[in-house]
């Protein structure tokens, strides 16, 4: 397995280690950002600054599971994957390695960014253990963007890669929560053009999140899903340490209504990227985070019928 460092704190004070045997989900820091944007760098701080947030948010939840749920399904968290920032081409393999290696002993990677550029080796890997795997990808923008030779990996590509790779099934995919205002034109046409469908933030709230994401189940067929959350989907009034805000996003709220309408789906990794801390208040993006990834071990209980 790729090596890994050994973080400042585990999430949620989980064991640290490898996934041994019953364990059905592992926390994987991947402390990457591409280092390029023009003012905020910093999401490769992201993995520590939200496992320092983490025992805020506790391990009981009376109205969803009333049980210790990471003790349950055995999580352990396995550190970061040791790369090093800003060199995308070395560090994409070596996350893809780091997260085949919990892949093969049965886990459910979870990986905290990091910025989205993380989502593609984490897709490779779990795509090429998951043939026709969909993915369900919650963002302000769809990071299925045109690139150039001299441009090829960063944190916009992301999704073009993984379409034209074959490591998600494009067609079933969805982009879920789009909206404001972008540097280049085009950025929807392109995203469709790849067989993506785009959910913009404004169709997600009129047609209410029940409603839509019971016609992604229906296109999702019951294949493998990949979950994708990227943290500034959220308004940035709830969390404001991410790489590019976008205004009139979801309420905390919101986003946890929407995370648990995926009950039931069957996801075989997810990431959760782009919390910047040094552009973050309070920690509380890094917060917001951990909640978050929290509500996505409760879905992976659920899937795994330790809960109902």
């Amino acid at each position: 397995m790729t090596p890994l460092f050994t973080a400042p704190r585990s999430f949620l004070d989980l064991p640290a280690g490898l996934p041994g045997p019953g364990c059905r989900a592992a926390i994987l820091g991947v402390p990457f950002d591409c280092g390029t944007h023009p003012f905020r760098v910093g999401a490769r701080q992201g993995p520590d600054a939200v496992r320092e947030q983490s025992p805020l948010v506790r391990r009981f939840h009376p109205s969803l599971a009333d049980l210790d749920i990471l003790a349950a399904m055995r999580v352990v968290d396995c550190g970061n994957v040791a790369l090093t920032p800003g060199r995308i081409e070395d560090a994409l393999p070596r996350i893809e390695a780091a997260a085949g290696e919990i892949l093969d002993r049965g886990a459910v990677p979870v990986g905290i960014g990091g910025d989205g550029s993380i989502s593609l080796a984490l897709m490779r890997a779990a795509g090429r253990r998951h043939p026709g795997m969909v993915a369900l990808h919650v963002d302000s923008h769809t990071d299925a963007y045109a690139y150039t030779a001299e441009d090829k990996f960063n944190a916009a590509t992301q999704f073009t890669h993984a379409a034209e790779e074959g490591v998600v099934d494009a067609a079933r995919s969805w982009h879920v929560g789009v909206r404001g205002f972008t540097m280049v034109e085009g950025v929807i046409g392109q995203t469709t053009g790849l067989g993506f469908r785009v959910v913009t933030i404004e169709t997600l709230v009129q047609r209410g999140f029940a409603q839509c994401m019971a016609e992604f189940r229906e296109h999702l067929g019951g294949r493998p899903l990949y979950l994708c959350w990227d943290m500034d989907v959220f308004d940035p009034s709830v969390a404001p340490g991410v790489c590019t805000p976008a205004w009139g996003g979801l309420t905390a709220r919101e986003g946890i209504t929407l995370i648990r309408t995926l009950t039931g789906m069957n996801i075989v990794a997810m990431d959760f990227n782009t919390v910047s801390p040094p552009q973050d208040v309070n920690g509380m993006a890094a917060s917001l985070c951990a909640h978050m990834i929290m509500e996505g071990m409760v879905l992976l209980a659920r899937q795994c019928g330790m809960v109902g």
